[in-house]
């Protein structure tokens, strides 16, 4: 338990410290989110929300949750992090509710109040993932869909030394952002743990491993080709069951 606390604290000083960088420059050139990750995401959701409810949960800095209120969804948006709420509250304003969440505790929504969940590269930074689905689905309404993006297991794999894949491990990242160094913790989970915690409360419709956009490709041709040989993200689209 307290190991948690301690991973908690620290991925939230972490992305309050990142909040800032998140709101000026990674939505412009941050290309594993804007020509990658973002793309596929968006593919798997209508075009159309209106009336529709949804629950960005782990919004960051607010791109998913404007995309949504532009889409004419209802969204109520929920971060750990109370410097990326600030940063979420200055980009959408009063479009959206904006409000600070744990995602691993019981959540403060009523049954069936969501059409939607999309959880963008975020639950790999909470460790019981049985609390979090189980009040997904609690939260989410009958054939609802919950869409969620998390690094790759087979990726994070080279960061560890002495890996053990079909554990569940604590990684510390370095990210180097705007000229600063920053740890970043995370744990990684093997690819059946993944698959099996979703159908246990979710009927699950596509498993995707997204490719890099064109645009990627010229502006960044190293790491495209890189890309297209070794997958960073994992896509899960799940249906309410």
């Amino acid at each position: 338990m307290e190991k948690r606390l301690a991973m908690k604290e620290k991925v939230i000083d972490t992305f309050n410290q990142l909040a800032i960088v998140y709101e000026k420059s990674i939505d412009t050139e941050g290309l594993y989110n804007s020509e990658y990750e973002r793309p596929t995401m968006l593919e798997q959701l209508p075009k159309d929300l209106l009336h529709k409810d949804v629950l960005d949960a782990g919004c960051a800095a607010g791109w998913y949750t404007h995309q949504l209120v532009n889409r004419g969804a209802k969204v109520i948006a929920t971060d750990v992090s109370p410097e990326m709420i600030r940063t979420t509250q200055r980009r959408v304003g009063d479009k959206a509710k904006v409000i600070c969440m744990d995602l691993e505790g019981e959540m403060a929504f009523e049954e069936n109040s969501f059409d939607i969940i999309i959880s963008s590269l975020t639950l790999h930074y909470v460790k019981d993932w049985e609390v979090t689905f189980n009040e997904f689905k609690r939260i989410l309404k009958p054939n609802g869909m919950l869409l969620f993006s998390v690094h790759h297991p087979f990726t994070d794999l080279r960061l560890l030394q002495n890996a053990s894949y079909f554990s569940t491990e604590l990684i510390t990242d370095v990210w180097k952002k705007d000229g600063k160094t920053y740890e970043v913790p995370f744990y990684r989970r093997p690819l059946h743990t993944i698959l099996n915690t979703t159908l246990k409360y979710f009927s699950i419709e596509k498993v995707i491993e997204p490719q890099p956009t064109l645009n990627f490709k010229e502006r960044a041709p190293e790491k495209y080709e890189h890309l297209l040989k070794n997958p960073q993200f994992l896509i899960i689209k799940a249906i309410s069951k």
